[in-house]
């Protein structure tokens, strides 16, 4: 055979270049369906050819899991454009299932029906999904009649404990602590995440002042209370006084002698403080006079009421908010009232008024005037304490006065010296109630487990316990007495109980909470920088006000500038207010 050489081989190949795709006549698929595809597609099956077919009713793995139900699955769906048609003639056939079926109803195990939403998977005696909706009957266990539980599923109804869709549900509206009016302007808006990373070295105060009296505090609270004798807590008059910080004498006498720069009050200054772990809106008014800076609040602000579970994850709710199916002793500003009274009255009643064993302090009660109050004073001392707020960049020293609050005194049973403290009042109004937070039955649980009691309060009063432990640690208290005060009747907000106190080191339960009060410092001087730089270029003399809001549903604090006569008249009215109330008072007396 004779060899082929190159060019029969050349002669060979067709004339036209067969090099490159092929064209349509030569495509193999052609007739074949396309089936077009997005750039945002998730890559996850090539083709799904079960898609009409898989799960019945359900329609594909689109359609029946919420997960995917806004993103289409690549290739699902076009299962039906490659369905073979079937003829005429078979459309017209019928499969007829002749087996017998049984009319009753099938029972689990445990004698239940057990109908599955969407989603839900397993039987009897499993762990539902969501939405699960089961009614036990007389079975296993079960005591006759019909026991519904909806929205749980499962066994031993280990499933969700909120209602259907509760994802889609909109969240609750607050109000604002005031009305922020048309005049004002915003200077400034930060959010808490902010707020968290700030830090200053927390600085060591000197006393400067000290007014008021102590009594001793009664350890018998400390005690365990007798079963079936519970302490009922008494309603005393006595005279205490709240006053803001521009108003205090002392703080304008310690002002004109220029001793500061900054001056606040305890109660104030632990808001400012503390106000990333807060939920609930507040305000605080700021006036800048000169070189000076006053940290104030509006005649009636909520700065003055004890807040209740504010920082629970179901936390109570206003009466429209819920449709009435609350009772109105157990909304957010009813049960703020009732700790408000609780811990004036709670104070008062664990300390033993003896004239012969109170301590006094160098000045008398700045706010007391004998010629025209009835009342007798209440145990307070006030400490006017000085911090050092300096940077090492400061030309000028940057100092803080606050006045801070002690409640009572107690004996050290080691060396005898008195012990300063301050006295709270933790409330529980209806553990089983909406916005409890999940909290335990005092009554039975406190005592055999504190521990788990105070952690729960500590997750759902978060902000009210950092507030107090914070007042403390300015005031330089040896010690923090706790109560627990519960209601008679859960129903009934008029008569409560002491249920047992205890007793902290305020270092100590800040450790606990994992409250950094150098964080709190930073807050403070970030402030004040702020305001300094806001005014650096206005008049020494001219008086500058501004109002420090917390936003009411968001995580947010908002400095607005205010007119310098803002609140007065709202001072002036609450003022005129007052004798009209109490007349109205005596009346209905």
């Amino acid at each position: 055979m004779a060899p082929i050489s190159i060019a029969d081989i050349v002669a060979a190949l067709p004339a036209e270049d067969t090099w490159g795709p092929a064209t349509s006549a030569d495509n193999m698929l052609e007739g074949v369906p396309y089936a077009p595809f997005s750039k945002g597609d998730k890559l996850g099956r090539m083709a799904d050819w079960t898609a009409d077919s898989k799960g019945g009713d359900r329609g594909g793995r689109q359609q029946y899991n919420r997960n995917y139900r806004d993103q289409q699955v690549y290739g699902a769906g076009s299962g039906s454009l490659f369905a073979v048609q079937v003829a005429e003639d078979e459309s017209s056939f019928s499969v007829v299932d002749n087996t017998r079926t049984s009319a009753k109803r099938t029972f689990g195990r445990g004698g239940g029906t057990v109908f599955r939403g969407r989603g839900q998977r397993g039987g009897p005696g499993q762990r539902g999904g969501r939405a699960g909706f089961q009614r036990v009957g007389a079975g296993r266990g079960g005591q006759g009649g019909d026991r519904y539980y909806d929205n749980r599923g499962g066994r031993g109804n280990r499933g969700r404990r909120f209602g259907w869709k509760d994802y889609d549900k909109p969240q609750r509206t607050r109000e604002p602590s005031v009305n922020i009016r048309p005049d004002w302007s915003m200077l400034e808006e930060v959010d808490f995440n902010r707020l968290s990373k700030l830090n200053l070295q927390a600085p060591e105060g000197e006393d400067l002042e000290n007014y008021g009296f102590l009594y001793y505090y009664d350890r018998s609270y400390d005690k365990a209370p007798v079963k079936n004798a519970e302490r009922r807590l008494q309603s005393l008059e006595r005279a205490a006084y709240n006053v803001t910080t521009s108003q205090d004498p002392v703080i304008q006498e310690l002002a004109e002698k220029n001793e500061a720069t900054v001056f606040a009050t305890s109660d104030i200054l632990s808001m400012l403080m503390c106000a990333p772990r807060s939920v609930y809106s507040w305000d605080i008014v700021i006036v800048h006079q000169g070189n000076k800076i006053f940290f104030d609040k509006r005649e009636g602000a909520s700065l003055d009421l004890v807040t209740v579970n504010e920082n629970a994850a179901d936390a109570p709710m206003e009466v429209a908010e819920s449709s009435g199916k609350q009772d109105a002793i157990n909304t957010p500003s009813a049960l703020a009232l009732e700790a408000t009274f609780i811990n004036h009255n709670f104070a008062l009643q664990t300390v033993v008024e003896s004239e012969t064993s109170k301590v006094e302090f160098s000045h008398p009660n700045p706010f007391y005037n004998a010629d025209e109050e009835t009342e007798p004073l209440a145990s307070k001392g006030y400490k006017y304490r000085r911090f050092d707020l300096s940077l090492e960049s400061d030309e000028e020293p940057l100092n803080l006065v606050v006045r801070t609050e002690v409640d009572a005194l107690v004996k050290n049973p080691v060396n005898g010296e008195d012990q300063q403290l301050i006295v709270k009042a933790l409330n529980e109004f209806d553990s089983k109630a909406q916005g409890s937070g999940g909290s335990l039955d005092w009554r039975s649980k406190l005592y055999s487990q504190r521990g788990a009691v105070v952690a729960t309060e500590m997750k759902n009063n978060s902000c009210k316990l950092a507030r107090w432990t914070t007042q403390a640690i300015l005031a330089k208290a040896d010690g923090m007495k706790l109560g627990f005060v519960s209601r008679a009747n859960p129903r009934s907000a008029a008569g409560h109980v002491v249920l047992g106190v205890a007793g902290y080191k305020p270092r100590e339960f800040a450790a606990q909470m994992n409250l950094n009060l150098g964080n709190g410092w930073g807050i403070v001087r970030t402030i004040v920088d702020r305001i300094r730089a806001l005014d650096a270029e206005e008049d020494a003399d001219k008086v500058i006000k501004y109002i420090l809001v917390k936003d009411p549903n968001r995580p947010v604090l908002r400095l607005y500038s205010v007119p310098a006569h803002a609140f007065e008249d709202d001072d002036e009215a609450a003022v005129e207010e007052e004798p009209e109330a109490k007349a109205d008072e005596e009346e209905e007396a």
